[in-house]
């Protein structure tokens, strides 16, 4: 059976079906899912005083997934990362100052625990973003271990709670600012009121343990780590040695936990840190990244797909229960809509990224081409903000945003859900063929080289399955191609299309397979 969407640029795209033409796999069980990642305080407000929470974020579920794998009528995400919701002085979270008291203008411990709940009523996996290699200069640690500094009371338990040196001691390349009054230097690499946490001293190590354990214990599947690599920064095998064992005792505590780390860096240090966690995929994201090169048309697909095969090699020679963590954008960066001059070729990134192995991440309002650059201001605030309901919803734009507005997206969530065509109505449908096709997020890769500049692809093997999964990233151009002339096809039976998706559409005439442009085909 065939099914398809269309997007055509200048004119009104055909109608999306209201729900999946053939029946999508059973829920899962495993953590190859589709997460999308939720900045809190740019959400969704319930109380309307202007700032998300996470009684907003229930709230708005149903949007997310509505319990329903097979409905068609929610984005169907199957996991949500939260960022940082703990007690903090900053509208972003990352310098906490009780890791054990959720923030009050996000809500209480009983709002998070009723959103775990409801999150395993729809078999959602929930992660909480957790900064644990650095803290606010507010919290209770610091201003102890600062008098403690300021006094030289050695003796005092939190006198080696922070990295800190003297001036004798100070190493390039690492930040730091001076204890008034002392030959002290704190580690702070992010900022002042951020200081670095010591891991040499096992009593933090067992308090930042503890954290973890705690919200396991309340209900929650995993964790993202932000900042992996600066744990001990400049000294990647320690580093790497600290989130070994830590991850090895939250393992014992739940075996399933889902983890993923942030190291932003090349691809030797990300596998390294493969030996504990699955990490982000960074080569993949931002505007000069290997989906946006390749969705653009520019490239030829063959760099794309060669490097899949070859990353998820390297990842499965780390671990063969890891897998790569692909995404578009992320808080710290700039909206990836941005990148791209026409929304087709946003549509080509997403087919790239989502119809690819293991577990990818949406950014919130990606779904829709949200906008959002630091731009001349240089503030992240701008790659953070408000979500454009288009309902009665009272969120703002965090402070110190600059974002000039008319260069947002002039639609709304309500607007484009209406809209058979628009970009969100687009991921749901691509989301729910990534969910059909449990080999998609499982199998095995191996690049399908068709030998033309926009044509190429995957044969995917999975638990004795074998899909074809071919992408034509030409924006104008439709292409044929004999499969049969794929080196990497021989002695596969080529025998239907199964689905498609793109700017145009898809036959099959024995193994002679036509794509139209922008397009993404799912063959048996």
């Amino acid at each position: 059976m065939i099914s398809s969407v269309f997007a055509g640029c200048g004119k009104k795209p055909a109608p999306v079906p209201e729900q999946p033409l053939e029946p999508m796999a059973d829920p899962i069980d495993d953590n190859f899912r589709t997460f999308y990642q939720i900045f809190v305080g740019s959400f969704s407000d319930s109380n309307r005083d202007g700032i998300g929470d996470i009684r907003g974020i229930i709230e708005r579920f149903d949007y997310l997934n509505d319990g329903n794998i097979n409905s068609g009528k929610s984005l169907g995400v199957q996991g949500i990362w939260l960022s940082p919701i703990f007690s903090s002085p900053s509208y972003h979270k990352y310098d906490a100052t009780d890791y054990y008291k959720i923030d009050w203008r996000f809500g209480e411990e009983k709002d998070l625990k009723e959103l775990i709940d409801l999150c395993h009523e729809r078999n959602v996996k929930i992660i909480l973003d957790l900064a644990i290699n650095h803290t606010s200069s507010q919290h209770e640690w610091f201003v102890k271990f600062k008098e403690a500094r300021m006094k030289g009371d050695v003796e005092n338990e939190y006198y080696d709670y922070y990295s800190c040196v003297t001036t004798a001691e100070k190493v390039g390349g690492i930040q730091y600012q001076k204890i008034a009054g002392v030959d002290a230097w704190f580690e702070c690499n992010f900022s002042g009121n951020m200081p670095e946490l010591n891991f040499d001293n096992p009593e933090v190590r067992q308090a930042t343990l503890d954290i973890a354990k705690y919200y396991l214990d309340l209900g929650v599947d995993g964790f993202r780590f932000d900042a992996v690599k600066y744990i001990y920064l400049g000294d990647t095998d320690k580093s790497v040695e600290f989130w070994e064992w830590y991850m090895d005792e939250l393992y014992k505590i739940k075996p399933d936990i889902y983890c993923v780390g942030e190291c932003w860096s090349g691809e030797t240090e990300i596998l390294d840190y493969y030996d504990a966690m699955n990490c982000f995929n960074f080569a993949m994201a931002q505007a000069e990244g290997m989906v946006a090169a390749a969705a653009k048309g520019n490239s030829n697909i063959a760099k794309y797909t060669k490097y899949i095969e070859s990353y998820q090699g390297k990842v499965l020679a780390k671990d063969q229960n890891a897998m790569i963590m692909p995404f578009l954008s992320n808080h710290d960066m700039d909206r990836i809509a941005g990148a791209f001059v026409t929304e087709n070729n946003m549509r080509m990134a997403a087919n790239l990224y989502l119809l690819c192995s293991g577990s990818p991440v949406i950014y919130y309002g990606e779904e829709i081409g949200m906008r959002g650059s630091r731009g001349s201001a240089n503030t992240d605030a701008n790659r953070r903000l408000a979500m454009l309901w288009g309902d009665e919803d009272l969120i703002k734009d965090p402070i110190g945003s600059t974002y000039p507005a008319d260069k947002q997206i002039q639609s709304t969530v309500a607007e484009q859900i209406e809209d058979e065509g628009s970009l969100y109505n687009y991921y749901r449908r691509l989301i729910a063929i990534r969910h059909k096709y449990p080999a998609i997020a499982r199998g095995i890769y191996k690049a399908a080289d068709c030998a033309q500049k926009n044509l190429g692809g995957f044969l995917i093997e999975y638990e004795g399955e074998k899909i074809v999964l071919i992408h034509n990233t030409s924006p104008t151009e439709t292409i044929s191609y004999d499969l049969s002339s794929c080196a990497a096809l021989k002695g596969i039976t080529i025998s239907e299309i199964c689905d498609y998706i793109g700017q145009g559409n898809a036959t099959l005439s024995g193994t002679i397979l036509t794509v139209g442009p922008q397009t993404s085909v799912v063959i048996k």
